[in-house]
């Protein structure tokens, strides 16, 4: 049967109402962005796939009439989108991504780690008890900001608190472009409070730290009890890691779940204008300083220091930004001198060949 490629393409004007149901594609999120990157020829020789799921030596692609098993592809990602080729799967095309969430991985040798590719809504969950920290959200916040996505903070827990409001009330002060929502994971809140987020052919993700209810949150959204949870620990409120790999899942309604592993350790890199973002307030603020160069230490005419005694911002705040930024600014050189000495190295390495080719 010959596959009907047009489908793949953006719909023209007045053509959104005249499906009544998602294709098989537009169900795994495929969008005008991703089809305007190839033509119909291109598809006809490659179809498109997402990656659903990343193994160590695999990744799991899914599409249509698709559902295979392909050997892993350099900085390839879960929620990444790829012109499949049939025959070579290690010459198949990663599209230009929508947004990408990545940090800088834990250790010593200045890697990148991929999170996740094509995130529509990032869900940032915490929980009313001794896990909530303004400082970890804020991370979270700004890696949404920064790759474009629509960041929701969800409290989760409820049940297990008198007074959830001083928590909604502290995460509200992170930014007043984010929406909060407090509810109680394990009952049918999740699919009344996030239904607004889940829209058909969107995807969205849940990231936090271990036992804030991500997994139950993910398994309210998709009917299910198929993603292992685990409760925290009762002496300090730490939860156990529960899941292991990040997977993408099918909704019911079109849509689809990223859940994460719990994320402790949350470097940021290359995220400046998040961080811009995240802080507009200490943004604003220092475009009214006396210097332009002004850090915002001792200068005099410093407007954000003035606020500061006024008590308009929170020193603490004040504190948290300047981590941040020296924090994105170390990690992100780190990056670039890896990246330099990598080319310089790729460039050598051919050298070498192309040298040892003349002799012979």
């Amino acid at each position: 049967m010959k596959r009907d490629h047009f489908q793949f393409l953006p719909l023209s004007p007045g053509d959104e109402g005249s499906r009544q149901h998602l294709s098989p594609l537009a169900a795994l999120g495929w969008q005008p962005f991703f089809s305007q990157q190839t033509d119909i020829d291109e598809l006809a020789e490659m179809p498109p796939v997402r990656v659903v799921e990343v193994h160590r030596n695999a990744l799991h692609v899914l599409g249509e009439d698709i559902d295979e098993t392909i050997p892993p592809l350099p900085d390839v990602t879960v929620g990444d989108w790829l012109l499949l080729n049939r025959e070579h799967s290690k010459f198949s095309r990663v599209l230009e991504r929508k947004s990408l969430i990545k940090r800088r991985a834990a250790g010593t040798d200045r890697q990148e780690q991929l999170i996740g590719a094509n995130i529509d809504t990032a869900f940032i969950v915490t929980s009313c008890n001794q896990d909530f920290n303004v400082a970890r959200l804020e991370r979270y916040v700004v890696l949404a900001f920064e790759a474009d996505i629509t960041p929701v903070i969800v409290l989760t827990k409820t049940d297990l608190t008198s007074a959830h409001q001083p928590y909604v009330d502290k995460a509200g002060t992170i930014s007043d472009r984010i929406a909060i929502v407090a509810l109680d994971a394990r009952g049918d809140e999740p699919g009344t409070k996030l239904v607004s987020w889940c829209k058909p052919g969107a995807t969205v993700a849940f990231l936090g730290s271990s036992g804030v209810g991500k997994s139950t949150l993910a398994n309210a959204l998709l009917d299910t009890r198929s993603i292992a949870t685990q409760s925290i620990r009762e002496d300090d409120a730490k939860g156990r890691h529960t899941t292991t790999r990040r997977q993408l899942y099918p909704m019911r309604n079109g849509g689809l779940v990223l859940d994460t592993p719990g994320m402790r350790e949350l470097q940021l890199t290359d995220a400046a204008s998040g961080i811009e973002d995240v802080f507009s307030d200490i943004r604003d603020l220092s475009t009214q300083c006396r210097f332009n160069d002004c850090r915002h230490e001792t200068e005099p005419g410093c407007a954000v220091l003035e606020a500061v005694e006024n008590s308009e911002i929170d020193p603490a705040r004040i504190d948290r930004w300047r981590k941040l930024m020296a924090e994105e600014a170390f990690n992100s050189a780190s990056l670039a001198e890896r990246r330099a000495k990598d080319k310089a190295f790729g460039k050598m390495v051919r050298k070498i060949t192309q040298h040892k080719s003349k002799r012979r």
